[in-house]
């Protein structure tokens, strides 16, 4: 599940203008929370952080890298394709194979939720909605869990374990 660091860019992009955000949250529709906005326009742009990297908020081309592009979060919201989160759901980084980190826009803390696009059995009556799991109850634990340099995948895995 966790992905190789050896798939990051070699440091984070550049960070953004609050204009570059203001634009970039018109077009989701929501405000980014306050602590995502602050790495956006302090750190940088994303390319680094737990998995395989924050997404970015613009277009960013590595030419060395093994894809042509850097996941652009604003454009995989835009883009939506068949069943999709809920549009108030932020597009994070990927989680591996078929499973993608998002965090909640509008709810209480921002949870962090894992979508796997494979997780759910319509034969068995379910939905896409079956493949979500809360998988930190907060931004701020998910990113603290990678920067004390713990697995963002411990605690995901012990809220799925308690059927959460």
């Amino acid at each position: 599940m966790p992905t190789s660091r050896g798939c990051l860019p070699d440091q984070p992009f550049p960070p953004l203008t609050t204009t570059e955000v203001d634009i970039a949250e018109r077009s989701l529709g929501y405000p980014l929370p306050e602590l995502l906005r602050r790495i956006y326009t302090e750190i940088g742009d994303g390319g680094f952080g737990p998995e395989g990297g924050l997404a970015s908020l613009t277009q960013h081309h590595i030419p060395h890298w093994h894809v042509p592009d850097w996941p652009c979060a604003t454009n995989i919201h835009a883009e939506r394709p068949g069943w999709a989160p809920p549009t108030s759901w932020f597009f994070l980084t990927g989680g591996g194979c078929t499973m993608k980190w998002y965090v909640s826009l509008i709810a209480v803390d921002h949870p962090v939720l894992l979508w796997d696009a494979d997780g759910w059995e319509p034969d068995w009556g379910q939905d896409p909605h079956d493949g979500l799991r809360y998988a930190a109850p907060s931004l701020r634990q998910w990113l603290w869990t990678w920067a004390e340099g713990g697995n963002v995948w411990d605690e995901a895995l012990e809220l799925f374990a308690n059927g959460r």
